[in-house]
């Protein structure tokens, strides 16, 4: 990505930054010269600076936000990352495992911008926050209820966030759509089946993680610094209706 974001220098969290789109999300900010530090439950090979946390654990995410800050001087920038979920149908999904998603994908995002907010309110730059949220909070989600649900949580945490930590801070969310990476056969299969899935998007296609990781660098740059409480849908124009391909009308004859 060659266009210059202003990013150069900022100290950025990423959160789950080692693989599927939280790798791509750190090497877009790697590229646009940022430090940027990467936490996960298990160390992975990373350009970026490594970080073990669990973000789900208090103590953890406390000592990971004051050890960048003793190291690095600041916080600028977090991007929540860390989520997913199992497939589990509703009606078979034990409390414990609907639980333990939102408190991944909903909970732990609150925590961890709980603890940047703190140092980016006394920086004299502020910060920005960007969420990494998911279409699934937007519409449907079988098969993946509980996420889909922490998802739509996320987006509102996101916009309340937004006014309560203003004007210091900036809080913005991505609603992701269908990503391909590493892990795409895990969720559609074969590669004629990841190939035939992408078509059904009006792009024609998955994102690739760096696009993602793009749109969030944009949110926290300058060139965003006057939005906020905003939720920009990275999707690829999202999901043609299905009655159009039951519809036997041709509306080109009305033309």
């Amino acid at each position: 990505m060659k266009t210059d974001l202003g990013l150069t220098g900022a100290v950025v969290l990423v959160t789950g930054g080692v693989r599927g789109v939280g790798k791509g999300i750190t090497a877009v900010f790697l590229a646009q010269g940022a430090h940027v530090v990467v936490c996960a439950r298990r160390e992975a090979a990373t350009e970026a600076e490594f970080v073990p946390c669990d973000v789900r654990e208090e103590e953890q995410v406390s000592a990971l936000v004051d050890g960048i800050v003793a190291r690095h001087g600041r916080l600028d920038v977090v991007v929540n990352n860390a989520g997913g979920t199992p497939y589990a149908p509703a009606a078979q999904a034990s409390p414990r495992l609907h639980e333990k998603v939102v408190r991944l994908n909903l909970l732990a995002p609150l925590l961890v911008a709980q603890h940047a907010n703190a140092v980016m309110q006394r920086q004299g730059a502020g910060g920005s926050i960007v969420m990494v949220s998911s279409v699934s909070g937007t519409r449907p989600s079988p098969g993946t209820a509980a996420y889909g649900a922490a998802k739509a949580g996320l987006d509102n945490l996101t916009a309340s966030l937004a006014v309560e930590w203003a004007p210091k801070v900036r809080v913005n969310a991505l609603d992701v759509g269908m990503v391909r990476t590493e892990r795409a056969h895990l969720h559609y299969g074969s590669d004629a089946a990841v190939e035939a899935v992408g078509k059904t998007v009006p792009l024609g296609r998955l994102a690739e993680p760096e696009e993602v990781g793009a749109c969030a660098a944009f949110l926290a740059s300058p060139l965003a610094s006057y939005v906020s409480g905003a939720t920009l849908r990275v999707h690829g124009g999202g999901e043609v209706p299905a009655f159009l391909a039951a519809a036997d009308v041709d509306h080109r004859e009305d033309s």
